[in-house]
């Protein structure tokens, strides 16, 4: 038998690169990281200089506010690095570890800045910035786009970098947080949850918890960046609802938003399909690969 022969792949394509745990910050000597998924050209100096810099998407996994899993969608997300893509996944501080609200949005807005300081590294086009988030991760994503470069949630790290984003993709997200908290207030460590986010003091809830929600964060003739919005309607953690108030607070205000009613979808679990990784691509296609916001 022969000795068979194929061309080679000069351009590396289709071959991706994890990039892992990452060291973004440290607030009060405990590091953040973030993990990269970045095309293959990004390891080798010579060929990072000559290819073309991808928009980014900025993965913020749900952890009920605690300690992100790094890893949780990375088999998913490659897909998005072989359509043109960077992708970088963020872990923020653990509020069951005392690092209450609003420690985990100032660490994913430093994410963003770090990632736009570090673009050439990375090749990041840094004036195309996603962000995605599942659960409470869609809860920070849904915050860090209604309050770009906020003095109350900005850090010194990296200060002379924006923590705007260009889009938005939230899926089964807490936009009403006092509403998602009475809706899961029969589930394990929930009010142990609400002291750590939130506090000793009970008279101070309300006002965190609104501050901590995205419906109320709209505010009518600001400019936003396009939404993308999905819940399941069957979801026993953060009530479906939640979508639809904050899809007609948008809409009230001007902004471009999608919004997708998962039929009969739980939080996570059965939510996920091919068909909403393709529409997470079509919309990102057209807000971040064409370039407008």
């Amino acid at each position: 038998m022969p000795i068979h022969e194929i061309s080679n792949n000069p351009t590396w394509a289709h071959q991706v690169r994890l990039i892992e745990r990452v060291a973004y910050a440290s607030a009060a000597g405990e590091p953040q990281y973030l993990s990269i998924l970045a095309p293959w050209v990004q390891r080798y100096p010579a060929t990072r200089q000559q290819a073309e810099k991808r928009p980014l998407i900025v993965f913020v996994q749900g952890s009920s506010w605690t300690l992100p899993t790094l890893g949780e969608q990375i088999p998913q997300l490659v897909q998005f690095v072989e359509a043109g893509y960077i992708v970088a996944t963020v872990q923020h501080r653990n509020s069951i570890d005392g690092h209450a609200f609003p420690a985990f949005l100032q660490d994913v807005k430093t994410a963003i800045r770090y990632l736009r300081a570090h673009a050439d590294e990375y090749l990041i086009d840094p004036t195309r910035v996603a962000i995605w988030g599942t659960s409470s991760g869609a809860n920070a994503a849904l915050l860090v786009a209604l309050t770009p470069d906020d003095e109350r949630y900005k850090t010194a790290d990296y200060a002379d970098q924006s923590d705007a984003v260009n889009a938005v993709i939230s899926c089964f997200a807490p936009t009403d947080v006092a509403e998602t908290m009475e809706f899961s207030s029969s589930h394990p460590g929930t009010n142990i949850l609400q002291y750590s986010l939130f506090g000793a003091d009970q008279s101070q809830w309300p006002a965190l918890k609104r501050e901590m929600s995205p419906l109320y964060q709209v505010k009518a003739g600001q400019s936003y960046p396009p939404f993308l919005l999905m819940h399941g309607d069957n979801d026993h953690t953060v009530p479906y609802d939640n979508l639809e108030k904050m899809y007609q607070a948008l809409v009230d205000a001007g902004a471009k938003v999608e919004a997708y009613r998962i039929k009969g979808a739980d939080h996570e679990r059965d939510f996920w399909s091919p068909q909403i990784y393709q529409i997470a691509r079509e919309f990102l296609d057209q807000y971040e690969q064409e370039g407008e916001a």
